[in-house]
């Protein structure tokens, strides 16, 4: 019996499915987009299915979808169709509530702003106003607008060149780069849940630019077929660029520990359950040679 249930998109109401895709692809950011109509009435709403794609020129893509329950489309598309700019704000944990309200479907003309409290700062390079409660925002012009369908549930891509970028000072560290617990952002998920980047939500994963892995596959077979060690302690230990030795290791990181208390850890990691569960201990606190030192005592 299969692991997975399999879906075609026929074999589901667009409903259903839709539900299905925005609880497996999250979490979402989220363009928090103002823009305005051709008679100066201002909107602001949010959108999930939304990315950067390009740094140069700096290109963001969002997509108000049509409703799939009755097939119209939003006052933000309707907007950019006659005033091709927005800007892009980004949301964080403080004004999630906020911009959930509005997301409200008031009619056309309500500026949302007023609705959901925000306060409307100028742009410099277009005409829509900012969220001056954003920790960053993205002046963009509005390049191309591409249907995916007709349908209730089609996407409408919105590609955006960014004209001018504004980071909120307070969300930068001492190097001017962005803290990513200070602009404590957040993410849309599936139904009503939000996923918020700080604290213990985030975590590093050295990229293996330049170095060159060893990879998994080239790891003793013992340490790969490990019914102990999770996928991820498999990633990192084939992220060394050569097999440790053990010696090598030991002299390391456990050069204040004495021989008796050497062989001391050596008789407690006497079986090998034993020294893939420990190594999977330091492999989750990211102390990776240690973990080797653990499978290779």
């Amino acid at each position: 019996m299969s692991d997975f249930n399999s879906y075609l998109p026929s074999d589901l109401p667009v409903p259903a499915f839709h539900g299905l895709l925005l609880g497996a692809i999250s979490p979402r950011p989220i363009a928090f987009a103002s823009t305005i109509d051709k008679d100066g009435n201002v909107n602001l709403s949010p959108f999930s299915f939304f990315n950067v794609f390009g740094a140069n020129p700096p290109t963001l893509i969002f997509s108000p979808a049509r409703r799939v329950r009755d097939n119209t489309i939003k006052h933000t598309l309707e907007n950019v169709k006659e005033v091709k700019e927005v800007v892009i704000n980004m949301v964080s944990y403080s004004m999630v509530e906020q911009m959930s309200l509005s997301s409200t479907e008031y009619e056309k003309g309500v500026n949302e702003f007023v609705k959901a409290g925000f306060t409307p700062i100028a742009s410099q390079k277009v005409t829509p106003p900012r969220v001056s409660e954003s920790p960053a925002q993205f002046e963009c012009e509005v390049t191309q607008i591409i249907e995916t369908g007709q349908e209730g549930g089609a996407g409408n891509l919105i590609i955006c060149e960014v004209k001018m970028m504004h980071i909120n000072k307070a969300v930068l560290d001492k190097e001017g780069k962005i803290d990513p617990n200070l602009i404590d952002l957040v993410a849309r998920m599936g139904g009503n849940y939000y996923a918020r980047a700080s604290g213990n939500a985030i975590f590093e994963v050295e990229k293996p630019l330049s170095t060159k892995g060893i990879g998994v596959d080239a790891l003793p077979s013992a340490i790969k077929n490990s019914k102990f060690l999770s996928g991820n302690t498999l990633g990192k230990l084939g992220n060394v660029e050569k097999l440790p030795i053990i010696e090598e290791i030991e002299e390391k990181q456990f050069k204040h520990v004495s021989e008796v208390e050497k062989q001391a850890l050596r008789s407690i990691f006497s079986s090998q359950e034993i020294k893939h569960k420990i190594a999977e201990e330091y492999a989750q606190r990211g102390e990776i040679m240690k973990a080797w030192a653990a499978l290779l005592s």
